[in-house]
């Protein structure tokens, strides 16, 4: 509900006067002047007659880090709120929280400041509390986290994207908007001068806000968010990527942790064993005694020497670049987010491990560095040290292509090399776009091998189905594992918590092990279970599978022959918090349309008991959007007072293309308790701009009036439900 005299709000209604004060932004010199810009805007949009009124969070939804559901007009009141809609998978959404810790150190909820994370799942698998609290934890997120399985805030705002930053006043008024990520000084000028302007006022009030943090009462383990994990071939021990514990670890077989590096906080810092840091580490790759490193948060590539027990950086300069092209020497060059990487060879015959492959999901490309001088197909020679992109356009899609760089990638996140013919290429676990893809060490052509659909824009073609190629279907897979001997690509499938096998030659992908459900089981393949299995590699001469089980927080080991899952039990060096057991979230299943919804009422139609009636939809979208298909684009049925008329129909369902749209059976019961009732058809539908990959979530109600007759009339011809967004 809104504030009592104030009018429903969108963010649309901020667009005229925030595009204004943008533009002046950008004619300014000083800060001074920004600043007074930013202050006038603030004067202007306070002195509205009516508030810009967010609306209240809706009741019965799941919280995280607060003792209590809290109300924007009751608990929040007093306070500037910033509202943080993000999805827990989205690399830009992980690129904003930094700045929000930066934020939350300058300004507390004592100072009138409170950040409120409003999660609105992309993902089926995302809006599973579980999940949600482990990606609280594992990005340590303390300020408080509400679980929008429906969107509907987001909905009601008319939120386009992930991420989107959202200011709001003392009296739950909109205030600001900001969309995507790189927007920090933004975000610290407006909550600054905002918070000085209501203090002013007398409107800001310096109550506590009860903040109740889970990690503070879960139990230790020796692994924490594990995201990958890889064999060093010459000895069978372990490398382990221990994400949440911000380490590395140096495992024996029979899991006694030999080396710790890193750890238990975050830190940048190179040097021996006992003094270095790392930040959220991920891929792993060993030869001899080097280990190289993505040091994911941190925006660097690090080199562990375990002879000389020394950390050294070799990409990366500490901060997230924006650079697509590189070429600069390893430690001068920026990089975001590097996700995995593998050791590979150049041009040269001779095996010997001199480039480094790098999954760098922050700009949405597969990158290479030198480690030696070297040749990259269709390269020139490269000195040693030489950073640069590989294949992606940098372009956040769906699109293979003969020439690498006008390929285009969705947050890879997961490489595996397979270096023989005929084959002679990476595999790229391509988590946006739910795909696993192949690019060419030959020529670095861009291809499909598994999951996703081929429209390049499409990054919702999600799902859980065994099959061939594109027919074939994936949620979010995070790794991959190339096993030499059989010519098999392992992916780990993380949000469909399974281990999944490719046969590259058929495009076959099926079900190797894991029930689908997040919990945790070690036994047979059939019946075992995994929670957002992260990374993946051979070992044992290809008898073994070693899985970084990430929310579960263990290495499980699969024994391919006896076709049998255990754990491998990692010796505790020192204590940690875990997540723990949670009770499962409640589903919901009909969302809230956006206020902005049209409501078309159609023209009254005759029908019969016992009669199915035929609604046709027929969408049209703006010129040159697509539509995202998969689950979050839907219809549903509501028949509100005459809930019988839908006692026996399906309720819902999916629109997976524009150009072939469902019709809907609407069964009439034999049994009408009413002559006349109504049923409303709800569309809510996702797609994508003809320049953007960003999804606008937009919606329609249909209501169709119904007269009931008891004598069978002349054939009803199907019902159009037309409307073009």
């Amino acid at each position: 509900m809104a504030a009592p005299g104030a009018r429903g709000a969108s963010l649309s209604g901020l667009l005229p006067a925030q595009t204004s004060l943008e533009y002046a932004l950008l004619d300014a010199v000083t800060q001074q002047e920004k600043d007074e810009l930013v202050y006038q805007y603030l004067q202007k949009v306070d002195g509205w007659e009516q508030d810009l009124a967010v609306p209240e969070f809706p009741e019965g939804l799941e919280w995280l880090n607060t003792e209590e559901p809290l109300s924007i007009y009751k608990d929040l009141c007093g306070k500037v709120v910033i509202l943080d809609f993000f999805t827990y998978c989205c690399i830009n959404c992980i690129h904003v929280l930094p700045d929000l810790h930066a934020l939350e150190r300058r300004f507390s909820d004592k100072d009138g400041l409170l950040i409120v994370g409003v999660h609105s799942a992309k993902f089926p698998n995302e809006k599973v509390l579980d999940n949600i609290k482990s990606a609280v934890l594992r990005y340590n997120i303390s300020h408080p986290v509400v679980n929008d399985t429906d969107a509907s805030l987001w909905q009601e705002l008319e939120v386009s994207c992930w991420p989107t930053l959202v200011i709001l006043g003392p009296r739950g008024n909109l205030l600001f908007s900001l969309i995507g990520e790189g927007n920090k000084d933004k975000l610290f000028s407006y909550t600054s001068i905002t918070l000085k302007y209501y203090k002013d006022k007398g409107q800001i009030r310096d109550g506590k806000i009860g903040i109740k943090l889970f990690k503070e009462s879960l139990p230790p383990s020796p692994l924490l968010f594990p995201g990958k994990v890889a064999t060093d071939h010459a000895t069978g021990r372990l490398v382990v990527a221990d994400t949440g514990h911000h380490r590395i670890l140096v495992v024996q077989k029979n899991g006694q942790i030999q080396y710790s590096i890193g750890g238990p906080n975050p830190g940048r810092k190179d040097g021996m064993f006992s003094e270095s840091s790392f930040n959220s580490p991920q891929g792993v790759a060993i030869a001899g005694n080097a280990i190289y490193v993505a040091d994911t948060e941190n925006h660097l590539i690090r080199k562990i020497d375990l002879e000389a027990e020394k950390v050294t950086t070799v990409a990366g300069v500490g901060v997230q670049g924006t650079d697509t092209e590189g070429g600069e020497e390893g430690d001068k060059q920026p990089i975001s987010s590097p996700w995995d990487v593998a050791l590979g060879t150049s041009g040269s015959e001779v095996q010997r491990n001199d480039i480094l492959w790098i999954a760098m999901a922050g700009t949405h490309q597969i990158w290479a560095l030198l480690l030696d001088s070297g040749t990259l197909p269709k390269k020139s020679d490269l000195k040693k040290g030489t950073c640069l992109r590989f294949a992606g356009s940098g372009n956040e899609e769906n699109r293979n292509n003969a020439y690498p760089h006008k390929a285009g990638f969705a947050q890879p996140s997961g490489l595996a090399l397979a270096s023989e013919e005929p084959w002679n290429c990476l595999f790229v676990a391509d988590s946006e776009s739910s795909t696993v893809r192949t690019v060419s060490l030959r020529d670095g052509a861009v291809k499909h091998l598994v999951g996703g659909e081929r429209d390049p824009m499409n990054l919702f073609a999600f799902g859980d189905v065994d099959g061939v190629g594109i027919n074939a279907k994936l949620q979010h897979p995070l790794g991959v594992a190339w096993d030499k001997e059989q010519g098999l690509l392992y992916v780990a499938d993380s949000y469909n918590h399974k281990i999944k096998v490719v046969d590259p030659d058929t495009k076959g992908c099926t079900t190797l092990a894991g029930t689908g459900d997040a919990k945790d089981a070690s036994c047979s393949f059939a019946e075992s279970a995994f929670n957002e299995p992260g990374g993946l590699c051979i070992g044992e001469g290809g008898q073994l599978l070693y899985v970084a089980d990430t929310n579960n927080h263990q290495i499980k080991v699969m024994d391919l022959k006896a076709r049998t899952v255990s754990v491998l039990p990692v010796f505790k060096s020192d204590s940690a918090v875990v997540d723990g057991s949670f009770p499962r979230e409640k589903q919901k299943t009909v969302p809230t349309v956006p206020r902005s919804a049209p409501s078309i009422s159609l023209p009254p139609v005759t029908v019969h008991p016992g009669q199915a009636l035929q609604l046709k939809l027929k969408l049209g979208l703006p010129s040159g959007a697509k539509l995202t298909e998969g689950a979050p684009s839907c219809w549903f049925l509501r028949a509100e007072g005459n809930e019988w008329l839908l006692r026996e129909q399906i309720p819902s369902g999916e629109i997976e293309n524009i150009s072939n749209q469902p019709a809907i059976s609407l069964q009439i019961p034999t049994d009408c308790l009413s002559l006349e009732a109504v049923v409303s058809v709800i569309v809510l539908l996702y797609y994508c701009s003809a320049d953007s990959s960003a999804c606008m979530m937009k919606g329609v109600v249909f209501r169709q009036p119904l007269q009931i007759a008891s004598t069978q009339p002349a054939c009803t011809s199907p019902v159009e439900l037309t409307h073009v967004f």
